[in-house]
């Protein structure tokens, strides 16, 4: 027979997997909230049919696939990755690509020396990219001795 120490242990264990299993399913009814934080109706009886269902031995995968099949895969905080919800995972990555493409675009677009720009100021009018390229070669110091490609030296110092 088990002991009472015992069968509040379980019960503790069955309290904190029902938590967490509600923390992340959406409350059909409310839309915005969990079914743990909300009170309608059909969040409380979801909640004791989460606690059922751990009574019963399922695991949480188990309950997670109940509950998708019986309203649908909204009723998730996190969709599954799939074809459908590709763009969504994807997101993020794809919006911190193009922040850095566009980042790496425009450090490229300054290989205008200071010097230039200052000449283009006085002058009134910008250089020729003839013109550009002379005063990059006049302006930009030599590379230090141990350094061959001048190419690195000129992405640097062109700055």
């Amino acid at each position: 027979m088990e002991s009472e120490e015992d069968a509040v242990k379980k019960e503790r264990v069955v309290e904190a997997r029902a938590r967490n299993i509600s923390h992340n399913v959406r409350c059909t009814e409310c839309g915005s909230q969990s079914i743990e934080d909300s009170q309608a109706d059909i969040a409380i009886l979801l909640r004791k049919l989460i606690r059922d269902e751990i009574r019963s031995g399922k695991t949480d995968k188990d309950i997670y696939k109940k509950l998708e099949d019986d309203f649908g895969e909204t009723v998730l905080y996190a969709p599954k990755f799939d074809m459908q919800t590709a763009a969504l995972w994807l997101s993020p990555i794809l919006a911190a690509a193009a922040a850095g493409g566009i980042w790496a675009y425009q450090r490229h677009r300054q290989k205008t020396n200071v010097h230039i720009m200052a000449l283009n100021l006085v002058r009134g009018v910008p250089l020729t990219p003839k013109e550009k390229e002379t005063m990059l070669d006049v302006l930009t110091p030599p590379p230090p001795e141990g350094i061959t490609s001048s190419f690195w030296w000129r992405r640097w110092v062109g700055r």
